[in-house]
């Protein structure tokens, strides 16, 4: 990743494609993979919501509700700080998603890089659901990516994507998150 690669490695949720936050053509690689355009937002993918915290704002409503999701299979959307590159931006409203994973290996990898991961769901164009096969994954972009962290299957469900990013909270998307688990439920609620 350091020399600008493009991985596959194994989330809480489902396996996801990652690269350097700083790479932009690690990045467009990522997108290009997944037959997406500029406006589909990327996540970072961080250790924890001290990390997380450098890269978006959290009012005090705002972290009520996202300290209950993580570790887990959350991707909360929050307004950015200055230290998110402007190309990952939410061009509207200037947000950006983030997500603290429940898993060892993602813990570990980003323990050893001391950055966030710039990631997406592995959702391969003309599919469905997130890929979670280590072996399939290898079979299929084998000669696209750079590398597969193999952790066995894990689960093929896409994170519960919430935005926190206007006066109030909306599930966006329904996952392998429980909106309860953080005292919403689907659709809107107010902080």
């Amino acid at each position: 990743m350091r020399d600008g690669g493009v991985i596959a490695y194994p989330t809480d949720s489902s396996y996801a494609l990652g690269c350097q936050l700083g790479n932009a053509q690690a990045a467009q690689r990522m997108r290009a993979i997944r037959g997406l355009g500029d406006n589909h937002l990327l996540t970072l993918v961080c250790r924890d919501l001290a990390d997380a915290g450098r890269f978006v704002r959290l009012s005090n409503w705002q972290f009520r509700i996202v300290r209950q999701g993580v570790p887990g299979p959350f991707t909360f959307v929050l307004p950015a700080t200055r230290e998110v590159p402007r190309r990952i931006l939410n061009r509207k409203g200037n947000t950006v998603g983030v997500r603290v994973p429940d898993h060892v290996v993602v813990s570990a990898l980003l323990s050893e890089l001391q950055e966030p991961i710039l990631s997406t769901t592995l959702i391969l164009p003309g599919d469905a659901m997130p890929l979670n096969d280590p072996s399939e994954i290898r079979e299929r972009l084998e000669t696209t990516i750079d590398a597969v962290i193999d952790a066995g299957p894990c689960p093929t469900i896409p994170t519960t994507v919430v935005d926190l990013s206007h006066e109030t909270a909306t599930v966006m998307r329904e996952g392998a998150g429980n909106p309860a688990r953080l005292g919403l439920t689907s659709g809107k609620m107010e902080p």
